[in-house]
């Protein structure tokens, strides 16, 4: 079922958006979105979306739904079939020996002297790099969109070099590169490279090269989320976020935080308050059109842009900590000596969590989500 629009030639297509944001193993959560979305829809139907714009792991569960556009919930039902059988040493290498000599490599003074050959990184996620090899055929996304069940994807990442903001996208030949302050769009064959780069949380994991250039996570520069998307043609966006209800805040800080609390709200930040900003900057410019005539906002080419975004009902450092004990035991001495254990109040090990016992509920939070806004998601979805 498509919900391509036919429209006049000075109307802009009503094209439809999924964005996935960024966050570790809190992706989980999208599956079950995703997943419930597909259960509405007849088998061996495309996605319902034109445009898939995603970042950091939302980035990989984008690209995986492009290259199964041609029937969604068989696409869905392989990406959820990862998830729920994930495992940690299947996103980086978990064994204590492997985990010191990452570390070694890092501290060494001969390390200084080649920089550009060892990017520093805490761990070595070549083993996810393989696992999308395995899985993932990306021909089928340039297949796709000469099919038409999609009109265009793209991956943001972060350029070192100048500190941009730079999403690579696949697409129908209309649309070209663009170029905005601290962002920029870059028409390209999306590769593997491309989410090893954008799923390259700094100092955690390795920079990926691309070209000339190396880049990182795209969540770290990301200051207007919404953009590619945009940019691409979307005139409907649904966001699947990754960020849970906010804790009540203590009525006094009884000890300074540890580092594990200062990563978890540098990760928070990265993911979820650009994320915010954006949809609250986009309001007020929708508020403004709405002052204008159809025709005045045709001479000034911007029109209104519905969204409709779904988070987690449910606290994910309080779904995290009882899989603490699931992790290797090597990454839990890593993460203790940064102050995480069982009973600490968290984020960064809801983020670092990829185990299958975790992301299982996390799917199924999801789907629960989901169903929860059924009639509102469809009503989103199916409106000219």
């Amino acid at each position: 079922m498509r919900f391509r629009k036919t429209t006049s030639p000075q109307q802009p297509l009503a094209q439809s958006a999924l964005v996935l944001t960024g966050g570790g193993a809190r992706a989980a959560y999208q599956v079950g979105v995703v997943k419930a979305i597909s259960e509405w829809f007849p088998r061996n139907k495309g996605i319902p979306f034109d445009i898939i714009s995603g970042t950091s792991a939302g980035a990989i569960n984008g690209t995986a739904l492009a290259c199964y556009a041609a029937n969604f919930r068989l696409g869905v039902k392989k990406i959820e079939w990862v998830w729920r059988h994930f495992e940690t040493n299947k996103v980086y290498q978990s064994n204590l020996l492997r985990i010191c000599q990452q570390l070694a490599i890092n501290l060494l003074p001969s390390r200084l002297t080649n920089a550009s050959q060892l990017p520093l990184a805490i761990l070595d996620n070549s083993p996810l790099q393989q696992l999308l090899a395995s899985l993932l055929d990306l021909s089928r996304i340039e297949r796709n969109i000469d099919r038409g069940f999609i009109k265009a994807m793209s991956v943001s990442a972060s350029s070192y070099a100048t500190g941009n903001s730079v999403c690579f996208f696949q697409a129908e030949p209309e649309i070209s590169d663009w170029y905005r302050v601290r962002r920029r769009g870059i028409r390209t064959k999306i590769g593997f490279e491309h989410l090893m780069a954008s799923s390259a949380l700094p100092m955690v994991f390795p920079a990926s090269r691309i070209g000339k250039r190396f880049y990182g996570d795209g969540s770290i520069h990301q200051l207007a989320p919404l953009s590619p998307a945009i940019h691409l043609g979307a005139r409907r966006i649904l966001v699947i976020g990754t960020s849970d209800l906010p804790a009540a805040p203590p009525e006094r800080m009884l000890a300074p935080p540890s580092a594990a609390d200062i990563a978890g709200h540098l990760l928070d930040t990265i993911f979820s308050d650009s994320l915010r900003a954006d949809l609250e900057r986009l309001q007020r410019i929708n508020n403004t059109l709405a002052l204008l005539s159809k025709g005045e906002q045709q001479k000034i080419d911007l029109y209104p842009i519905q969204t409709h975004v779904i988070n987690p009902t449910e606290d994910l450092k309080h779904l995290a900590s009882p899989h603490y004990h699931r992790l290797p035991r090597s990454v839990r001495g890593l993460l203790k000596l940064m102050g995480v254990n069982p009973a600490a109040n968290t984020a960064l090990l809801s983020y670092l969590l990829f185990e299958k016992e975790y992301c299982q509920e996390l799917i199924d939070l999801g789907y629960r989500d989901c169903m929860q806004q059924k009639e509102a998601i469809l009503q989103f979805l199916l409106a000219s």
